[in-house]
């Protein structure tokens, strides 16, 4: 059964943007308001973050540090718990209903399972039955055409292992420039430039 037939209206989508309050974020967002949704889609903000019990036992091990000032340990207790820090899903959440009032938005945190965020990602993405996942993306210094990591190695960053390995549509979203468009990535499209 197709989604949204019951309803009598098109078939619907469902798009889950990775969202962790970074510019690269912000800018995925913007692309999806503008160009990646329809009427009646479904968009997902999905946040991913450390184990409950890895927040505490920082926490606690930040504490214990009798060498660091006062005013450095003393936190908020959202904020200690992790609560405080993610007022950016709620205010993303109200940009896409101010700009696409008839698009469906929730909210997604779920916790990394294991040490690998894109496994994490990746698992969401198909639970969830997702069309397109969409990451922003920032470009990292490159050696002929090599992306380098720590210590002058090749390395794969997130939005490109989602890129290579998501069974759906995954783009990998970077800004150039206040009006410059943007750069797109995709398992078929490298550095697809779109002006908007």
């Amino acid at each position: 059964m197709e989604r949204g037939s019951r309803t009598g209206k098109a078939p619907t989508k469902k798009v889950m943007l990775v969202a962790n309050g970074s510019r690269e974020s912000a800018d995925a967002l913007q692309w999806v308001l503008s160009h990646g949704l329809l009427e009646n889609d479904e968009l997902i903000l999905l946040h991913v973050e450390q184990p409950s019990s890895w927040k505490r036992n920082a926490l606690a091990t930040f504490r214990r540090r009798p060498s660091l000032p006062v005013a450095a340990t003393s936190t908020s207790g959202s904020a200690a718990e992790g609560g405080g820090d993610l007022e950016f899903l709620e205010e993303m959440k109200s940009a896409c209903e101010a700009a696409q009032p008839k698009v469906r938005v929730q909210v997604e945190r779920v916790e990394i399972e294991g040490k690998d965020k894109a496994a994490t990602i990746l698992r969401q993405s198909r639970k969830l039955s997702i069309d397109t996942l969409v990451i922003g993306q920032r470009r990292s210094p490159t050696f002929l055409g090599c992306t380098l990591g720590p210590g002058g190695t090749k390395a794969m960053d997130i939005a490109d292992y989602l890129i290579e390995n998501s069974k759906c549509t995954c783009i990998g979203v970077q800004k150039k420039g206040q009006n410059a468009g943007y750069v797109l990535n995709t398992k078929n499209q490298k550095n697809f430039w779109l002006l908007a």
